[in-house]
């Protein structure tokens, strides 16, 4: 009976690892890599907060979707009129886009470093990879999707620790990279950028719809409070993955690039991976790049299609969405932009957004009104409320470093 129930409850694990694969995307890889590079140990304490504040938020997301039966977006194309609808999808969308923009530069990149694809044409065969991913979810339903997504993971696990196996971190000096500290003003600015991209506000509205989806299971006999207690499962081992992954390109750095000139670049990491670690270890990190880019962009995809669906209540085809969030990275690729360049002012823009997505989680999570018995506790509103207000003053903070130069 006991073995039932658990097999039960693996069999509700798969939302939460779709989401998970945005926190390694090619904006990830970058930010972890140059903060090795650049300060060695001294931000890994900023990694592991930033994981535990994603926990937090996914969790709160996936609960709105189950308990009220919407979406992010639906909840609040449900309470606004219909002016506030359409600008509210006007902010959503331009998040979205430019999320999207930096994960197909990332694999376009990873394809021009793996077989000397142009970065234009590279661009657009990672968006035409995307969209053959989620027809899978289309025609085989969205635990297919969840299989091909953990399986992406595991291709990007590989990548991306191997480099561990070659050149392993110093034990201590990551011991003391757990202590709060800084090294200079470019290492705050750098901090903010680790935690700020933590919440991807494409991810919340994604993953609430996800787990309407998949884990309404009450017709079976399931409880919402068995339902919660497998997404705190879910939640917690996907961003541990996603932790895991995201602290070893900063530890792989730290322990073989610190100093290295050129590391802030995913072309310039690549030629210093290939001297320190090995033409072997620096091929698997493109690779795993190429995953990243290519899961990444279709979750993407899936969380600009929920916006529209929820804000506009309007259904569009995946092709479409494609070709509309593909244009931005190949104009840009085509006018000769610097791709890392491009990958650090998507994040600019994605910090924006942030404020709109999470605010509004925190405050509708805690209504009793709405959630019933399973409103938030004082003590998790009070730490969803921390999260939020830390990450949108440190994205204000890195808006006005940015811009100030």
């Amino acid at each position: 009976m006991l073995m039932g129930r658990r097999m039960r409850g693996f069999a509700l694990l798969g939302p939460a690892f779709i989401a998970a694969v945005a926190y390694v995307d090619p904006g990830n890889v970058a930010t972890n890599v140059t903060a090795g590079a650049k300060y060695g140990y001294t931000l890994v304490w900023v990694v592991v907060l930033a994981n535990v504040m994603a926990v937090v938020v996914q969790y709160l997301s996936a609960k709105l979707g189950m308990v009220t039966g919407r979406s992010l977006a639906g909840e609040l194309g449900r309470r606004l009129p219909r002016p506030a609808r359409i600008a509210y999808w006007l902010q959503a969308e331009a998040v979205v886009i430019a999320t999207d923009m930096a994960e197909v530069v990332g694999g376009a990149i990873a394809l021009w470093l793996l077989f000397d694809v142009p970065l234009v044409l590279g661009a657009v065969l990672t968006a035409a990879v995307a969209l053959v991913i989620l027809r899978v979810g289309d025609a085989r339903g969205q635990s297919a999707l969840e299989r091909l997504i953990m399986g992406f993971l595991a291709l990007i696990a590989v990548g991306f620790l191997a480099g561990l196996l070659v050149g392993p971190p110093d034990p201590g000096e990551l011991a003391r990279g757990l202590v709060p500290s800084f090294a200079g003003n470019e290492s705050v600015l750098l901090a903010s950028g680790i935690i700020g991209a933590t919440v991807m506000p494409h991810v919340i509205y994604l993953h609430s719809s996800l787990t309407v989806t998949r884990l309404d299971r009450r017709g079976e006999g399931l409880s919402v409070r068995t339902l919660l207690s497998a997404t705190r499962l879910d939640v917690a081992a996907a961003l541990l993955a996603a932790g895991v992954l995201n602290l070893s390109l900063l530890v792989v750095a730290a322990a073989n690039l610190h100093g290295a000139p050129g590391t802030d670049t995913l072309q310039g990491v690549y030629e210093v991976v290939t001297s320190e670690l090995g033409a072997g270890v620096a091929m698997l990190f493109a690779v795993a790049l190429l995953g990243s880019g290519l899961a990444s962009t279709s979750v993407g995809s899936a969380a600009g299609a929920e916006v529209m669906r929820g804000l506009l209540r309007r259904e569009v085809p995946l092709f479409a969405r494609r070709v509309v969030s593909v244009i931005p990275a190949v104009v840009i690729l085509a006018l000769g932009a610097e791709p890392s360049a491009t990958l650090v002012m998507s994040q600019v823009v994605l910090s924006l957004g942030i404020p709109f997505a999470l605010v509004p989680l925190v405050w509708l999570t805690a209504r009793r009104d709405l959630m019933g018995a399973h409103v938030n506790r004082p003590g998790t509103t009070v730490a969803a409320s921390c999260v939020a207000v830390l990450v949108i003053a440190l994205n204000v903070v890195l808006l006005y470093l940015t811009f100030a130069g």
